[in-house]
């Protein structure tokens, strides 16, 4: 009897969509929703690096895409579609000490030397190794230099699950199922961050409402995959 249990527990396990699910895919109920891949798990197809051509140092490894250090042509990988109104899903994985972003609304233009200046960041960051990690505001899962996330990232090695969502200039952002931070772009509170951050200056900053969506080259072999997106 106790076998029987365990093999029907194991089958019901295997059955669960949860467990089933094959990475870099859609669910029944992402199809369903709207949801398209950004990445395939096999190629960089639909990506290119920021005023570039190719994805120059990042490639596809054991399913995820990730910068490989070691390479020439780092850069930040674009995607080759642009997008206003969204709901974008991931997961990533730092090494330790390690240093990386999601931006977005990145208006990309020759005048502009690094997507940052243009595009909106979340941060992806080892919160406990490293530099950048003085700032509660600089900590993985935050509106980068503006907001402070309101729960913690797994710490380096481990996959964190995050969701941006950008509707009428309503930002959202969710770390492993737990909302982080929440603001509207324009608004005063917005401005009053602004005025508090190093962006108070950039001319550019948050001024593109549509633009393309990046993952970050900042030194470290940062990987990312399961990366969908559904147009609001």
């Amino acid at each position: 009897m106790k076998k029987i249990f365990l093999i029907t527990a194991a089958m019901a396990a295997l059955s669960s969509p949860l467990l089933a699910q094959t990475k870099n895919t859609l669910s029944a109920s992402e199809k369903k929703d709207g949801y398209t891949l950004l990445f395939d798990g096999k190629t960089t197809d639909g990506w290119h690096t920021y005023l570039g051509k190719d994805a120059g140092a990042w490639h596809v490894t054991s399913g995820a895409l990730q910068l490989d250090t070691a390479a020439k042509g780092q850069a930040d990988l674009l995607t080759d579609k642009e997008y206003t109104n969204f709901e974008l899903k991931l997961d990533w994985k730092i090494p330790v000490g390690g240093n990386s972003g999601v931006i977005f609304d990145i208006h990309e233009d020759p005048q502009f030397a690094y997507t940052f200046l243009t595009g909106i960041e979340m941060q992806v960051l080892d919160d406990k190794g490293a530099e950048d990690n003085k700032k509660a505001n600089h900590l993985a899962g935050s509106l980068y230099d503006l907001m402070a996330p309101a729960h913690p990232a797994k710490p380096a090695g481990e996959w964190n699950s995050i969701i941006i969502r950008k509707l009428n200039n309503h930002l959202t952002f969710y770390m492993n199922g737990q909302k982080v931070v929440e603001t509207q772009i324009g608004s005063k509170e917005w401005n009053d961050l602004l005025q508090q951050s190093k962006f108070k200056t950039w001319k550019a900053f948050a001024t593109y409402s549509t633009g393309h969506i990046s993952l970050q080259a900042h030194g470290a072999a940062v990987a990312f995959r399961n990366i969908r997106i559904k147009q609001l």
